[in-house]
């Protein structure tokens, strides 16, 4: 590891805030990672691991603490103990859509709608990412972590991570600190060879995105090429010459709420269920079955709806920025909060407070951030 000179996190987060903190260590190998945060933790002060820097927003106070930046990079090919599969182990550090672009020109499927996420490996598990009806949950096999409670390096099988809509036991939730203190050093997905004929699109949201009504069989690239394409329109994809990219991508997450809320909210707000509602089982062994059957208990589905509709039927359009600010809403999309040209922390943050209410006011619902917040409170 290198102890180098703090660099402003303006300069090395997509939202472009924050100052310099009062240290900063460069981790380029998984052993300068693991040294650097054993060094750090034995310290006990403030600390935060910093990959792309797309997920975070940072207030306007120095961090007092050390900022841990995860350099770390590289693919590794092994083989898959299921036919037609075949398993990659990234380094944490590694770009995630450098990932992606390698899984398509290899020809290998499970990531590709995930294209142009900004961000690196190492994070892609703790959000639990996912686009287009792809998560990252459905490739992954296993992740190298180690544990601040103990300074260990160990493999935590994906059914540990607590994986769920934008979540997992690693995530720090606003207001909250993670299940498991720990850092991702390596992530190992399963993903299908398919060459370059491609696969057949099974996901509504992906055939809507790409156009598709038949099975026919669609290239990975054909893919990848038509969701960046949809990422740019939407001002998703860092440009340096366009405002509405200097974000934190979505910076609301879409809600979940149970069924009896998303009734009473406008048939227009677009929702999605994401729980089946089925009817419980229920097993009676035949020695003790009398002859009375309880009633089934049905299974509520929990129900997804749109933050962004929220958004801008409370009245808030894209564009919309408060008086004097340098903060705004995306012109492209009303989920993305942007800095139109060095905002403040306070100015986003005064922008998202005001969203929130606007949102709470008309509909009764609280929207939750979904990047991580340092040194910022809504």
């Amino acid at each position: 590891m290198a102890e180098i000179t703090p660099i402003p996190l303006a300069e090395l987060t997509t939202l472009r805030t924050g100052a310099a903190p009062e240290r900063m260590l460069d981790a380029t190998t998984t052993d300068e990672l693991v040294d650097a945060l054993r060094e750090v933790w034995s310290r006990y002060e403030e600390w935060f691991v910093l990959g792309g820097g797309s997920n975070l927003f940072v207030g306007d106070e120095p961090f007092d603490g050390t900022v841990i930046r995860v350099l770390t990079t590289g693919i590794e090919r092994l083989p898959s103990p299921h036919a037609g599969r075949v398993r990659v182990r990234v380094q944490a550090g590694h770009d995630w859509d450098d990932l992606v672009a390698y899984t398509v020109e290899h020809g290998l499927a499970g990531i590709e709608a995930m294209s142009g996420i900004p961000g690196t490996v190492g994070a892609a598990p703790v959000q639990n990412v996912g686009a287009y009806g792809q998560e990252i949950q459905e490739t992954l096999v296993e992740v190298e972590l180690i544990d601040e409670s103990t300074g260990e390096v160990s493999t935590a099988p994906a059914s540990e991570l607590g994986l769920g809509f934008r979540t997992s036991v690693l995530k720090h939730h606003y207001g909250g600190a993670p299940i498991r203190r720990a850092v991702i050093l390596s992530v190992t997905l399963d993903l299908a060879e398919v060459g370059e004929t491609g696969r057949a699109i099974g996901g509504d949201q992906l055939r809507r995105a790409l156009g598709i009504t038949g099975d026919e069989t669609v290239p990975l690239a054909r893919v990848r090429e038509q969701i960046l394409a949809i990422r740019a329109a939407k001002g998703m994809l860092l440009d340096p010459h366009d405002p509405d990219t200097s974000s934190a991508g979505s910076f609301f997450q879409n809600l979940i709420v149970p069924e009896v809320v998303a009734a009473q909210l406008p048939s227009a707000c677009p929702r999605w269920q994401v729980a089946p509602d089925l009817d419980a089982a229920t097993v009676i062994p035949l020695e003790s079955f009398d002859g009375y059957v309880p009633p089934t208990q049905t299974v509520r589905p929990e129900v997804k709806v749109s933050a962004a509709w929220l958004i801008e039927n409370s009245g808030i359009t894209k564009g919309f920025r408060l008086p004097r600010s340098r903060a705004g809403i995306s012109t492209k999309h009303a989920l993305a909060l942007t800095n139109r040209g060095h905002a403040t922390g306070a100015e986003l943050a005064e922008l998202a407070r005001y969203i929130q209410a606007r949102v709470h006011s008309e509909f009764g619902l609280l929207l939750q951030p979904e990047p991580v917040l340092v040194g910022v409170e809504l």
